[in-house]
């Protein structure tokens, strides 16, 4: 019962830590990644035509962004479950 007390907070206090991390990547991801769609379509101000109802530019653009919001979510769980069962 001696190791088991310490192995739980050590286990805990990593799964905490990358909850944290893949939080904090989660949110860079959120930050860049409609930008970084900005920057590959530069002849299409995304903002302006979603505000006009342009609601091509509307799915497009949230699909584009949430399915890569989706995707760096997977690699960051993934990432943090590889890191705690090593």
């Amino acid at each position: 019962m001696e190791g088991f007390v310490p192995s739980v907070v050590w286990a805990t206090g990593f799964t905490v830590l990358g909850a944290l991390l893949g939080i904090s990547g989660l949110l860079l991801g959120v930050y860049f990644v409609p930008r970084l769609v900005d920057r590959f379509t530069p002849h299409i101000d995304e903002e302006m035509e979603i505000l006009k109802g342009n609601q091509a530019v509307a799915t497009y653009f949230g699909w584009i962004v949430g399915c890569t919001i989706i995707g760096i979510s997977l690699i960051i769980s993934a990432s943090i479950i590889a890191g705690i069962h090593g």
